[in-house]
């Protein structure tokens, strides 16, 4: 009887152990990886400067992670025209990201909530493949927005940022929430709700480099888009990031303290 009870608890004790492994370090993704990553096309000069977070590179965009709020600081990638198909992708489930080691916020939190799960990199810019198109589903790319927020003005700037790529060429765009303290949260995990978006979109290379600036209040509103353009140092303000803090400083006040539509046919 006593070995009995021993078998039990070296059993249960093994079960435990197991569930806890399964719980902190198992990562399942359905969705896996391709060959030729194309986040190494992003250039690095462009990633944003932040508080510390777990940077995470996926095939077609990259991200830094922000634990405290449950949602990426910034996500970060390339729009080719090449990349703007039409193909009818079926949508996938949102799944937690294998890449974030403190585990990206489950989906759930989202549910009841009163707000969209948007996407930061849009799935309408990754549908020229299966793999690009299931890899904007992870939930550290998505931020809680507002339905009428999501499917008005956000929508309306992403359709633009596409029409852009059409008629300049490659684009490298950078978007996110912006994340402070004290902010409303939603679900368990306590996922923040940002009060502002932004996007920063740049084009060219060299002097000829130009980049513009949006920032947007997650609520339903609706305006011509240049409304919402604003000079990069706005945005910097706002969300505590540094932009384009590897370039040359010349080059990097010439990008930030300007904002000039019309250099975008706004």
């Amino acid at each position: 009887m006593r070995k009995k009870q021993w078998t039990y608890t070296l059993l249960m004790g093994a079960c435990i152990i197991l569930f806890w492994w399964f719980e902190n370090y198992y990562r399942e993704d359905p969705y896996g990886s391709g060959t030729a990553p194309e986040t190494a096309d992003f250039p690095e000069a462009f990633y944003p400067k932040g508080p510390e977070g777990d940077l995470v590179r996926h095939d077609f965009y990259v991200l830094q992670y922000s634990e405290p709020h449950e949602q990426a600081a910034w996500v970060a990638y390339v729009l080719d025209p090449s990349h703007l198909t039409y193909e009818d992708r079926e949508r996938p489930f949102f799944v937690e990201d294998p890449k974030v080691p403190t585990h990206s916020a489950d989906w759930r939190n989202y549910r009841g909530s009163g707000y969209d799960r948007g996407h930061l990199c849009p799935a309408g810019d990754r549908r020229f493949s299966e793999l690009a198109y299931n890899q904007t589903f992870y939930t550290s790319n998505i931020s809680p927005q507002d339905r009428e927020f999501n499917a008005g003005p956000w929508n309306d700037l992403e359709q633009q940022v596409r029409r852009w790529c059409k008629r300049y060429g490659r684009l490298y765009v950078i978007t996110g929430g912006v994340l402070r303290n004290g902010l409303p949260t939603i679900g368990d995990e306590g996922v923040s709700v940002p009060e502002y978006f932004f996007k920063v979109v740049v084009r060219g290379e060299g002097t000829n480099r130009k980049a513009i600036g949006f920032l947007m209040e997650n609520r339903p509103h609706q305006a011509s888009l240049h409304t919402y353009a604003v000079p990069v140092d706005r945005i910097e303000s706002l969300s505590g990031l540094d932009f384009f803090q590897a370039l040359e400083q010349q080059e990097e006040d010439r990008l930030e303290s300007r904002v000039r539509p019309s250099d975008w046919g706004l």
